[in-house]
């Protein structure tokens, strides 16, 4: 395992990698980690994830082509694979996730598996939002939520 750390326009985000798969992006800086969660530091083998999130920062890119590898139960993966199918640019409420991953009813535990996605940018989850189109809960705190949420809506409103 290694971590490299880059900068972004919403902070520095540490990006660690294992076997050549993606298996964590962070908005935290690689202190808020265990030594054994990151690895030694090395930009060896990130060369695509930095590109591509700078296409992302930079408006053209609406998708990310990454190996990824995160690391979760059946229902974190299942909510995590269903926030990638949400289209840039658009948003979901939890409760819609919850039934789309056939747990209606279940929008707190979504909102729990979206708290622990380990690959923040690349598996959207600043798409999801509340039933009443209301700005919730994102690890990287709301003002970095709506940052993404603008970028992609190139500063029009989705909530």
């Amino acid at each position: 395992m290694t971590h490299t750390v880059v900068s972004s326009p919403i902070g520095p985000l540490t990006l660690v990698g294992e076997g050549g798969a993606l298996v964590r992006l962070a908005m935290a800086p690689p202190t808020a980690f265990e030594p054994d969660v990151l690895g030694a530091r090395s930009d060896d083998g990130f060369d695509d994830a930095v590109r591509q999130l700078g296409e992302y920062f930079a408006g053209k890119r609406t998708a990310f082509d990454l190996p990824l590898r995160p690391i979760g139960s059946a229902f974190e993966l299942a909510v995590w694979a269903r926030l990638t199918a949400i289209p840039y640019g658009e948003t979901r409420s939890y409760g819609y996730v919850a039934k789309a991953v056939g747990e209606p009813g279940g929008a707190q535990a979504v909102g729990a598996a979206n708290g622990r996605n380990p690959l923040a940018i690349v598996v959207p989850c600043h798409r999801v939002i509340g039933a009443d189109g209301s700005l919730v809960g994102f690890g990287g705190g709301l003002p970095r939520k709506r940052f993404l949420l603008d970028l992609e809506q190139r500063g029009d409103r989705l909530f």
